[in-house]
Protein backbone atom coordinates (compact mmCIF):
# COMPACT_ATOMS: atom_id res chain seq x y z
CA UNK A 1 0.00 0.00 0.00
CA UNK A 2 2.89 2.30 -1.16
CA UNK A 3 4.70 2.04 2.25
CA UNK A 4 1.73 3.01 4.60
CA UNK A 5 2.16 2.48 8.11
CA UNK A 6 1.86 0.24 11.01
CA UNK A 7 3.39 -0.34 14.00
CA UNK A 8 4.77 -3.26 13.12
CA UNK A 9 6.81 -1.39 10.22
CA UNK A 10 7.73 1.01 12.43
CA UNK A 11 8.98 -1.04 14.65
CA UNK A 12 11.46 -3.23 12.32
CA UNK A 13 12.57 0.24 10.86
CA UNK A 14 13.74 1.62 14.37
CA UNK A 15 15.50 -1.93 15.14
CA UNK A 16 17.44 -2.01 11.37
CA UNK A 17 18.30 2.07 12.67
CA UNK A 18 19.45 1.12 15.62
CA UNK A 19 21.51 -1.68 14.63
CA UNK A 20 22.78 1.15 11.73
CA UNK A 21 23.72 3.37 14.73
CA UNK A 22 25.52 0.60 16.72
CA UNK A 23 27.81 -0.62 13.68
CA UNK A 24 31.01 0.80 13.23
CA UNK A 25 31.11 0.09 9.33
CA UNK A 26 28.52 2.89 8.67
CA UNK A 27 28.74 6.62 9.25
CA UNK A 28 25.75 7.66 6.93
CA UNK A 29 22.18 6.35 6.55
CA UNK A 30 19.92 6.59 3.53
CA UNK A 31 16.25 6.45 4.53
CA UNK A 32 14.20 5.40 1.05
CA UNK A 33 10.17 3.96 0.03
CA UNK A 34 10.37 1.18 -2.31
CA UNK A 35 8.52 1.08 -5.02
CA UNK A 36 7.70 4.81 -6.61
CA UNK A 37 6.40 6.07 -3.20
CA UNK A 38 8.75 7.15 0.15
CA UNK A 39 5.15 6.34 1.98
CA UNK A 40 1.74 7.33 1.73
CA UNK A 41 1.20 7.69 5.68
CA UNK A 42 -0.88 5.92 7.85
CA UNK A 43 -3.02 3.28 6.94
CA UNK A 44 -7.06 4.80 7.85
CA UNK A 45 -8.50 2.00 6.52
CA UNK A 46 -8.40 0.51 9.94
CA UNK A 47 -8.83 3.44 11.83
CA UNK A 48 -11.99 4.19 10.03
CA UNK A 49 -13.58 0.86 9.22
CA UNK A 50 -16.36 0.88 11.72
CA UNK A 51 -14.32 -1.23 14.04
CA UNK A 52 -16.82 -2.60 16.85
CA UNK A 53 -16.12 -1.70 20.65
CA UNK A 54 -12.89 -3.87 21.51
CA UNK A 55 -11.61 -5.05 18.14
CA UNK A 56 -8.31 -3.75 16.31
CA UNK A 57 -6.93 -3.41 12.59
CA UNK A 58 -4.79 -5.86 11.49
CA UNK A 59 -2.31 -3.61 11.55
CA UNK A 60 -2.40 -2.90 15.27
CA UNK A 61 -0.40 -5.31 17.34
CA UNK A 62 0.37 -5.93 21.28
CA UNK A 63 2.40 -2.65 22.43
CA UNK A 64 -1.24 -0.91 21.51
CA UNK A 65 -4.20 -0.04 24.37
CA UNK A 66 -7.24 -1.06 22.47
CA UNK A 67 -9.05 1.60 20.02
CA UNK A 68 -11.94 2.97 20.54
CA UNK A 69 -10.88 3.56 24.09
CA UNK A 70 -10.41 7.16 25.69
CA UNK A 71 -8.28 10.16 25.08
CA UNK A 72 -5.63 9.29 27.21
CA UNK A 73 -5.38 5.57 25.22
CA UNK A 74 -5.55 7.47 22.25
CA UNK A 75 -2.58 9.58 23.46
CA UNK A 76 -0.82 6.98 25.17
CA UNK A 77 -0.74 4.51 21.53
CA UNK A 78 0.38 7.61 20.05
CA UNK A 79 3.54 8.10 22.31
CA UNK A 80 4.27 4.55 21.69
CA UNK A 81 4.50 5.59 18.10
CA UNK A 82 6.29 8.55 18.28
CA UNK A 83 8.93 6.63 20.31
CA UNK A 84 9.70 4.79 16.88
CA UNK A 85 9.68 7.77 14.90
CA UNK A 86 12.22 9.98 17.60
CA UNK A 87 15.02 7.03 17.01
CA UNK A 88 15.83 9.35 13.91
CA UNK A 89 16.03 12.57 15.87
CA UNK A 90 17.76 10.65 18.49
CA UNK A 91 20.06 8.35 16.92
CA UNK A 92 23.90 9.92 16.83
CA UNK A 93 24.31 9.09 13.36
CA UNK A 94 23.31 11.41 10.13
CA UNK A 95 20.65 10.42 8.22
CA UNK A 96 19.29 11.36 4.65
CA UNK A 97 15.99 11.12 3.48
CA UNK A 98 15.23 10.14 -0.14
CA UNK A 99 12.22 11.39 -1.25
CA UNK A 100 10.28 10.46 -4.53
CA UNK A 101 6.43 10.25 -5.25
CA UNK A 102 4.35 10.67 -2.35
CA UNK A 103 5.83 11.70 0.67
CA UNK A 104 2.10 12.54 2.44
CA UNK A 105 1.19 12.84 6.18
CA UNK A 106 2.69 9.67 8.18
CA UNK A 107 5.12 9.82 5.44
CA UNK A 108 6.40 13.48 6.31
CA UNK A 109 6.45 12.47 10.18
CA UNK A 110 9.13 10.09 9.15
CA UNK A 111 10.90 12.23 6.54
CA UNK A 112 10.97 15.98 8.56
CA UNK A 113 12.50 13.67 11.31
CA UNK A 114 15.74 13.15 9.37
CA UNK A 115 18.71 15.41 9.29
CA UNK A 116 18.57 15.97 5.75
CA UNK A 117 15.88 15.84 2.79
CA UNK A 118 16.34 15.25 -0.72
CA UNK A 119 13.68 15.13 -2.84
CA UNK A 120 12.62 14.62 -6.55
CA UNK A 121 11.21 17.59 -8.24
CA UNK A 122 8.32 15.83 -8.63
CA UNK A 123 7.69 14.76 -5.16
CA UNK A 124 4.56 15.68 -3.74
CA UNK A 125 4.95 16.53 -0.22
CA UNK A 126 2.18 17.43 2.50
CA UNK A 127 -0.23 16.14 5.11
CA UNK A 128 -3.72 16.45 3.60
CA UNK A 129 -5.00 14.21 6.62
CA UNK A 130 -5.08 18.05 8.76
CA UNK A 131 -8.24 18.99 7.02
CA UNK A 132 -10.39 16.01 8.93
CA UNK A 133 -8.28 13.65 10.22
CA UNK A 134 -6.34 15.20 12.72
CA UNK A 135 -3.07 17.19 13.16
CA UNK A 136 0.63 16.33 12.47
CA UNK A 137 1.57 14.01 15.93
CA UNK A 138 5.42 14.86 14.96
CA UNK A 139 5.53 18.53 14.46
CA UNK A 140 8.82 19.24 12.57
CA UNK A 141 6.97 21.55 10.21
CA UNK A 142 7.91 24.82 11.98
CA UNK A 143 11.57 24.24 12.37
CA UNK A 144 12.11 24.01 8.55
CA UNK A 145 9.71 26.05 7.45
CA UNK A 146 8.82 28.87 10.35
CA UNK A 147 5.37 29.74 11.43
CA UNK A 148 3.38 31.11 8.38
CA UNK A 149 4.14 28.25 6.30
CA UNK A 150 3.11 25.61 8.91
CA UNK A 151 -0.11 27.32 9.14
CA UNK A 152 0.07 27.22 5.64
CA UNK A 153 0.43 24.46 4.67
CA UNK A 154 -1.78 22.69 8.15
CA UNK A 155 -4.39 24.67 7.08
CA UNK A 156 -5.32 23.56 3.82
CA UNK A 157 -3.59 20.11 3.92
CA UNK A 158 -2.22 21.41 0.76
CA UNK A 159 1.00 19.30 -0.88
CA UNK A 160 4.05 21.01 -2.35
CA UNK A 161 5.93 19.69 -5.82
CA UNK A 162 9.50 19.02 -4.85
CA UNK A 163 11.11 21.72 -6.51
CA UNK A 164 9.17 24.04 -4.27
CA UNK A 165 9.32 22.11 -0.55
CA UNK A 166 13.16 22.76 -1.65
CA UNK A 167 12.14 26.73 -1.98
CA UNK A 168 10.74 27.29 0.86
CA UNK A 169 13.31 24.92 3.15
CA UNK A 170 11.20 21.97 3.86
CA UNK A 171 13.47 20.03 2.07
CA UNK A 172 17.42 20.59 1.30
CA UNK A 173 17.24 20.14 -2.53
CA UNK A 174 15.28 18.68 -5.38
CA UNK A 175 16.48 17.18 -8.34
CA UNK A 176 15.12 15.51 -11.35
CA UNK A 177 13.84 12.29 -10.66
CA UNK A 178 16.28 10.38 -12.51
CA UNK A 179 18.99 12.12 -10.53
CA UNK A 180 17.46 11.11 -7.23
CA UNK A 181 19.71 8.16 -6.63
CA UNK A 182 22.96 9.50 -7.96
CA UNK A 183 22.43 12.77 -6.00
CA UNK A 184 21.45 11.63 -2.53
CA UNK A 185 24.96 8.88 -2.92
CA UNK A 186 26.87 11.98 -3.53
CA UNK A 187 25.60 13.55 -0.11
CA UNK A 188 25.64 10.62 1.20
CA UNK A 189 29.27 9.92 0.02
CA UNK A 190 30.90 12.98 0.93
CA UNK A 191 28.81 12.91 4.88
CA UNK A 192 30.84 9.26 5.27
CA UNK A 193 34.30 10.78 5.34
CA UNK A 194 33.87 12.35 8.01
CA UNK A 195 34.19 10.32 11.38
CA UNK A 196 31.50 8.83 12.96
CA UNK A 197 32.36 10.47 16.26
CA UNK A 198 32.56 14.16 14.55
CA UNK A 199 29.31 13.38 12.91
CA UNK A 200 27.82 12.22 16.06
CA UNK A 201 29.11 15.73 17.96
CA UNK A 202 27.74 17.52 14.70
CA UNK A 203 24.00 16.49 14.68
CA UNK A 204 23.87 16.12 18.56
CA UNK A 205 24.73 20.09 18.97
CA UNK A 206 22.31 21.36 16.32
CA UNK A 207 19.23 18.55 17.60
CA UNK A 208 20.24 19.88 21.01
CA UNK A 209 20.01 23.63 20.14
CA UNK A 210 16.45 22.77 18.48
CA UNK A 211 15.55 20.83 21.85
CA UNK A 212 16.17 24.21 23.50
CA UNK A 213 13.65 25.63 21.54
CA UNK A 214 11.23 23.61 22.75
CA UNK A 215 11.12 21.07 19.92
CA UNK A 216 11.12 17.28 22.49
CA UNK A 217 7.86 19.81 24.04
CA UNK A 218 6.12 20.35 20.97
CA UNK A 219 6.23 16.57 20.12
CA UNK A 220 4.78 15.31 23.16
CA UNK A 221 1.95 18.52 22.59
CA UNK A 222 1.69 17.69 19.29
CA UNK A 223 0.17 14.44 20.30
CA UNK A 224 -1.88 15.60 22.65
CA UNK A 225 -3.48 18.20 20.56
CA UNK A 226 -4.04 15.64 17.38
CA UNK A 227 -6.00 13.25 20.09
CA UNK A 228 -8.04 16.26 20.79
CA UNK A 229 -8.22 16.72 17.09
CA UNK A 230 -9.89 13.42 16.78
CA UNK A 231 -12.37 14.19 18.93
CA UNK A 232 -13.88 16.67 16.53
CA UNK A 233 -17.44 16.36 15.94
CA UNK A 234 -17.70 18.90 13.13
CA UNK A 235 -19.50 18.20 9.83
CA UNK A 236 -16.57 17.23 7.51
CA UNK A 237 -15.14 14.81 10.08
CA UNK A 238 -18.17 13.56 10.85
CA UNK A 239 -18.65 12.91 6.92
CA UNK A 240 -15.61 11.73 6.77
CA UNK A 241 -16.07 8.61 9.15
CA UNK A 242 -19.54 8.04 7.68
CA UNK A 243 -18.02 8.12 3.46
CA UNK A 244 -15.48 5.11 5.50
CA UNK A 245 -18.47 2.79 6.91
CA UNK A 246 -20.38 3.27 3.54
CA UNK A 247 -18.72 3.87 0.86
CA UNK A 248 -15.39 2.86 1.64
CA UNK A 249 -11.50 4.96 1.68
CA UNK A 250 -11.72 5.91 -1.99
CA UNK A 251 -15.15 7.44 -1.54
CA UNK A 252 -13.80 9.30 1.44
CA UNK A 253 -10.71 10.59 0.08
CA UNK A 254 -12.80 11.78 -3.04
CA UNK A 255 -15.50 13.43 -0.67
CA UNK A 256 -12.33 14.97 1.80
CA UNK A 257 -10.37 16.46 -1.34
CA UNK A 258 -12.44 17.34 -3.64
CA UNK A 259 -13.33 20.84 -2.69
CA UNK A 260 -9.57 21.50 -3.35
CA UNK A 261 -9.12 20.81 -6.59
CA UNK A 262 -5.41 19.30 -6.98
CA UNK A 263 -4.72 19.85 -3.43
CA UNK A 264 -1.12 21.64 -4.70
CA UNK A 265 -0.01 24.83 -3.01
CA UNK A 266 -0.51 27.92 -5.43
CA UNK A 267 2.09 30.93 -4.71
CA UNK A 268 2.87 33.99 -7.45
CA UNK A 269 6.69 33.56 -5.26
CA UNK A 270 6.64 30.21 -6.25
CA UNK A 271 5.18 29.65 -10.11
CA UNK A 272 7.72 32.89 -11.23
Amino acid sequence: KRNTLSGQLLTELRDALMEADARVDVNVVILEGAGKDFCAGYDLVGAYAGLKEGETPPWDDAQYRTLNGTIDDDIWNMEQTQKLTMILFDMHKPVIAKVQGNCLAGGTDLALMCDMIIAAENAKIGFPASRVNGTPPNQMWLYHVGPQWAKRMMFTGDSLWGKDAARIGLVLDAVPAEELDAAVNELARRVSFVDADMLSAHKRIINAAMEFQGSRQLQRFAVEMDARAHLCKGPRRTQFKTDMKEGGFKVALKNRDEPFGDGMVQSHWLNK
